[in-house]
């Protein structure tokens, strides 16, 4: 693989996806460096979920190629031609591609540990040692190393979406992918949220985020990728793209979230 290659993490091309009838992606295409955050935003309906599931083959896409780390995801070629791929390969691929969700996800009957070390001792084989010994700097790292025999139940939502954080990163991945990770939280709770992510950032981890905390967008993006109606109509630095945006439907969107 040459380095032109390897400098992408994610390099997306033409991916088209349908619901039924309905066309929600419509040929997007976006490559993302190692190390990147990228920021997407849109109004809702615009694609911007559903395109960060196809990145880890949550939803299927119907047209293009997604490769995380120069390996097409999902899928192989034959022929020219896409074969989905088989599940094992599949799950093999997502262990590199940590996804936080809207809503926190977390196994109810266990606690912020038990959440955290689950993946890393069933599925990557680790002994339970030293995947509670990582669990709980993982804890440390979002600030919650104190409710580490916490429930779910017992935790508020910025608490749990920081669980949820912990245990995407316990499986080591060189991709996050955030879908509107504070949406679901209390004004009150999204700080905390956010400011793990900013930590993240800074450590250099690679990063799609979907949010519409434009705060957030300005001060840790690297790019910030504007969808509408399926398609990427324009991808900018967060200092051009917030003073200076060139098509009509960031002009627009920018008016009503401002």
């Amino acid at each position: 693989m040459s380095t032109a290659q390897t400098q992408w993490t994610v390099e997306a091309t033409g991916v088209e996806k349908w619901f039924g009838s309905m066309q929600v992606l419509k040929g997007v295409s976006l490559n993302v460096r190692r190390g990147e955050v990228v920021v997407i935003v849109g109004a809702s309906g615009s694609g911007k979920t559903t395109f960060v599931r196809c990145i880890n083959h949550l939803e299927k896409i119907q047209n293009g190629r997604i490769r995380v780390n120069g390996h097409l995801i999902g899928y192989r070629e034959k022929k020219g031609r896409l074969v989905e791929d088989s599940e094992r390969n599949i799950a093999r691929q997502r262990r590199d591609i940590g996804m936080v969700f809207q809503r926190f996800n977390l196994f109810p009957h266990l606690s912020a540990l038990g959440n955290i070390i689950e993946a890393p001792t069933q599925v990557l084989g680790i002994d339970p040692a030293t995947a509670r010994r990582e669990a709980m700097a993982l804890l440390a790292r979002v600030g919650l190393e104190q409710k580490a025999d916490s429930y779910p139940a017992q935790l508020s939502g910025g608490q749990q979406q920081r669980v949820a954080i912990a245990r995407a990163l316990a499986m080591k991945p060189t991709l996050m992918l955030f879908d509107e990770p504070t949406s679901a939280l209390d004004p009150e709770m999204v700080g905390e949220v956010l400011e793990v992510m900013k930590e993240l950032a800074r450590d250099g981890m690679t990063m799609i985020v979907v949010t519409h905390e434009m705060g957030f967008a300005r001060e840790v993006a690297d790019r910030v990728v504007m969808m509408d109606d399926g398609l990427v109509v324009e991808e900018a630095a967060p200092e051009i793209f917030f003073t200076a945006p060139r098509s009509e439907r960031s002009k627009a969107f920018l008016a009503r979230v401002s």
